[in-house]
């Protein structure tokens, strides 16, 4: 209720907005809205989050002039999930984006398309146009074949795509309210950059993608200025997902204090950094302790709009108004999906895993590791763990890295576990799961769904005259 609130104040605001934020035909304009979403970003990658090389002034800068929220989290420790789950505000069980070919089981959209957002979904893109906006995605899933020199790591895709989003900026701030989507990838192995970028970070290679990512950003929040619509431009910065560790040292980043990382439903693979950035509406220097999830940014650009989100759905996705514009609080859960699982949710600081996993023993000892360096006895776990019947629960304000569960004796546990359970059970009950696009048994294109394909049959590889989809023999 009290987003609803919120959300009318704007409206109410809007309408007596100056001169600069009308358009063309003198009718109040809803804020343009900037979304900037990286690739394997970790919440230990911002100088405003303690990295300690202080590579990110732009970024440090945005959350000095806005609001920093250090408890955001992915919808999934995966991209392809969690970019569905943004645009659609639902959690991937629901929109469709997973497997059902193994338990708790990771999935993802290769290259190769295979599998989808359902055509009944409704994207934020499309709904947004019913408010006047104009709409752009640049960087991920805008996808071509583009050169990366993996001996040097030299490539310009950030310069292309940073040029991409000025000429967008600058073609329509005057014009329709827009929203512009910036999906960059730099940071998702084998990381790159541009030369001029190329050996200047003492983070080695990914340090250098970071440092042209954060001069971009840079670069548009002063055209912003430049065009007087800053005060009528709503920026927000986040990740698809906690850095991966795989790819540490050279081509992967920090999750700060948190366990593991991307793959995993551990802190460290969902909880991310966070920046709003909005002159004139948020007050500089605010750090908000709103649990925020990347499905927010649906409903809260929907509410920025001055649209409501569609009714005909469940929307996961929370309108931060209030958090943004009056500093509130609100109570709400972030679950930790793998797949088809619920494998955690938190609850105000309290974390209570259902399942542990951080991948399999083969893996394993194949050097597959997403948790190098923290191994947690009975948390870190290379089988699949079921603590349903009693979970493990973590203190995340006094154990951020999960390594000291609370005691099943005690009773911060037993009225932890009431409240986590109440709301799990809620969810169970009226989770109705969407039909899983992700179910493909093609080795070639699909390395998680392997696993599973046992139930389905073999796959056989097709005759290359043919699509390259899975062929079955029964």
């Amino acid at each position: 209720m009290a987003a609803v609130v919120a959300a009318t104040r704007w409206w109410r605001l809007l309408l007596v907005l100056s001169a600069a934020g009308m358009g063309s035909s003198g009718a109040p304009q809803p804020p343009n809205i900037l979304l900037l979403l990286m690739d394997d970003m970790g919440w230990g990658d911002l100088g405003v989050y303690g990295e300690p090389s202080r590579e990110t002034p732009n970024l440090d800068r945005m959350a000095a002039e806005g609001m920093l929220f250090p408890n955001f989290y992915s919808a999934n420790p995966l991209c392809s999930p969690s970019r569905a789950a943004l645009l659609t505000g639902r959690l991937p069980i629901r929109n469709g984006f997973y497997t059902t070919n193994a338990h708790a089981r990771n999935a993802y959209t290769p290259q190769e398309i295979v599998g989808g957002i359902p055509d009944s979904e409704q994207l934020l893109p499309e709904l947004l146009k019913k408010a006047g906006y104009v709409s752009k995605i640049v960087g991920k899933w805008y996808y071509e074949e583009f050169p990366i020199n993996l001996k040097t790591g030299e490539a310009n895709l950030t310069q292309i795509y940073l040029q991409e989003a000025l000429d967008f900026i600058k073609r329509q701030a005057r014009h329709h309210p827009f929203f512009l989507y910036w999906a960059v990838d730099a940071t998702h192995a084998p990381v790159y950059a541009s030369k001029p970028f190329l050996g200047t970070s003492q983070r080695g290679r990914y340090g250098d993608a970071v440092r042209e990512i954060d001069d971009s950003i840079g670069k548009m929040l002063e055209l912003l200025q430049d065009l007087h619509v800053a005060d009528n431009t709503f920026v927000f910065f986040t990740s698809d997902n906690g850095a991966a560790l795989i790819s540490t040292p050279e081509q992967g980043g920090s999750n700060g204090p948190f366990l593991c990382g991307k793959q995993t439903t551990f802190e460290g693979g969902m909880r991310e950094p966070a920046l709003a950035w909005w002159p004139g509406h948020i007050a500089a220097g605010q750090v908000n302790h709103q649990l925020g999830s990347t499905m927010d940014l649906f409903t809260t650009s929907l509410a920025l709009a001055g649209l409501t989100p569609p009714s005909d759905r469940a929307i996961d996705g929370l309108n931060l108004l209030p958090a943004l514009l009056q500093g509130q609080l609100m109570d709400r859960p972030i679950l930790y999906y793998r797949g088809d699982t619920l494998m955690a949710a938190t609850l105000g600081q309290h974390k209570a895993h259902f399942w542990t996993w951080t991948n399999s023993w083969e893996n394993f000892r194949q050097g597959i590791d997403f948790c190098p360096g923290q191994n947690v006895s009975g948390v870190t776990t290379h089988n699949l763990e079921d603590h349903t019947k009693l979970p493990l629960i973590f203190h995340l304000g006094r154990d951020p890295g999960e390594r000291f569960p609370l005691s099943f004796a005690s009773a911060e546990y037993q009225e932890a576990l009431s409240r986590i359970t109440s709301v799990v059970q809620q969810h169970q009950e009226a989770l109705d799961p969407g039909q899983p696009q992700l179910n493909v048994c093609n080795w070639a294109v699909m390395n998680w769904a392997p696993p599973g394909c046992e139930k389905l049959g073999k796959c056989l590889t097709p005759p290359e005259s043919i699509p390259k989809k899975c062929l079955w023999s029964h």
